[in-house]
């Protein structure tokens, strides 16, 4: 009988082992796969309430702008509710005043400058063949164009991939804008008890680490938010300032479209700078439309060279790649809400990760278990400390201004009384 030893044996044990990298790799498989899975699902899931979905996105992106306005509010006494009535209908207001007066105007114009983008894009092809060597006629050119009208009207689906899928009905926007509303109050008034719930259905143990991460994700969404409308108003003014001065006509809905556009990273830039340039070539000339174009490059460049560096900072700073591919990603996945949702979206990402890969919950005091507290309400604890601190040094001062002569006395007052008082 043949004897094998013991290292031969483990040899021959471990010919029929999986490799490590190969198990490890099996492990990670199995469970993106469930992931994969359970995203797919969630995915569909929403996708049959996205009327809901985006009604609840849209109003956290406004409790996001509007929250320093309730801290403020909360910091003078006014309640929850109080405060957040006052908010919301001052946004109303706002787009009310906006609207009724420019409405109409904008009404007007975004037809007529949808009909001038159009020649000039005409303008533009019709050019760019000759120079070819195609020289079309008007007919056939415009035979050309019905031919890609046609394709967009009879393949909406495929061109589009599903834009408008939400909204597409006055019914659906009406029931969009008032849930919105609605949402938006109740996250102004009672943001801090919604958020504990939420944080309430982790375990105990990561409950610290949720509430920072999810603070320093609103802190980040609030900033960007902010900052955008401020870029945005920006951009809508310098083009459309530049556009009134050279000539251009539509100046005005030309601005707004530039503020819209400007919420949609890169893409709304470069489609709103388009129609600029378009627009000056249908009105004034080819030169004038060079000029356009070089206003357009230098408030943008501005923009993203100056502008937002310098007030977004490092709270949400992200790479120009990465903006990019998240609109691409966002509009491919879902349409034109994609594309608006992306940035904002990859923004809190960027903070949580950052905010737990830095653990940063070990190290800020205000995040304890007994000061879970919304942005305002820190607000107004702080304030009310603020009040008993210069209580207290007021009766300090009081305090010290009376005569050392006078506090000697007092004991030796005090003690004679009660001594008059046992002898009677």
């Amino acid at each position: 009988m043949k004897h094998t030893s013991s290292a031969e044996e483990r040899r021959a044990g471990e010919g029929y082992r999986v490799p490590f990298a190969v198990d490890v790799a099996g492990a990670w498989s199995w469970r993106l796969i469930v992931i994969a899975g359970a995203g797919w699902v969630v995915w569909k899931g929403l996708g049959h309430v996205s009327l809901l979905v985006i009604a609840m996105m849209v109003a956290m992106l406004l409790a996001a702008l509007l929250s320093p306005t309730v801290m403020l509010l909360r910091k003078k006494g006014v309640r929850a509710g109080g405060a957040a009535a006052i908010a919301e209908l001052g946004l109303l207001l706002l787009l009310a005043v906006i609207i009724s007066l420019t409405g109409q105007q904008l009404v007007r114009g975004f037809a007529t400058m949808a009909n001038k983008a159009v020649q000039g894009y005409q303008q533009l092809v019709d050019w760019w063949l000759k120079s070819l060597g195609y020289d079309l006629g008007a007919d056939q050119l415009n035979q050309l164009l019905h031919q890609i009208e046609n394709t967009f009207k009879d393949n909406p689906n495929t061109v589009l991939n599903g834009v408008s899928r939400v909204g597409s009905t006055a019914a659906d926007v009406a029931t969009g804008v008032l849930l919105t509303l609605f949402t938006l109050l109740f996250f102004l008034m009672e943001g801090e008890r919604i958020w504990l719930f939420v944080v309430g259905l982790f375990p105990k143990d990561a409950r610290e680490a949720v509430n920072g991460a999810g603070r320093a994700g609103w802190k980040s969404l609030g900033a960007y938010v902010r900052v955008q409308i401020l870029v945005a108003a920006i951009d809508a003014i310098g083009i459309g300032l530049g556009a009134a001065i050279l000539g251009v006509p539509l100046a005005i809905p030309l601005g707004v479209l530039v503020f819209l556009g400007s919420f949609i990273p890169v893409i709304g830039a470069l489609f709103s700078g388009a129609v600029a340039v378009l627009l000056a070539l249908v009105a004034l000339g080819p030169v004038q439309a060079l000029i356009m174009l070089g206003i357009v490059l230098l408030v943008q460049q501005v923009e993203s060279h100056i502008l937002q560096p310098l007030i977004m900072g490092k709270a949400v700073s992200l790479h120009p790649l990465a903006v990019i591919f998240s609109v691409a990603g966002g509009s491919m996945i879902f349409g034109a809400v994609g594309a608006l949702f992306a940035v904002p979206t990859l923004a809190v990402v960027n903070s949580v990760v950052r905010y737990l890969a830095d653990r940063g919950w070990e190290h800020d005091p205000s995040l304890r278990d007994e000061e879970f507290l919304f942005p305002h309400e820190v607000a107004r604890r702080e304030h009310a400390e603020e009040k008993a601190q210069e209580r207290q040094e007021s009766v300090k001062k009081l305090a010290s201004r009376v005569p050392r002569h006078q506090k000697a006395e007092e004991p030796e007052n005090r003690a004679s009384e009660v001594s008059d008082s046992s002898e009677d």
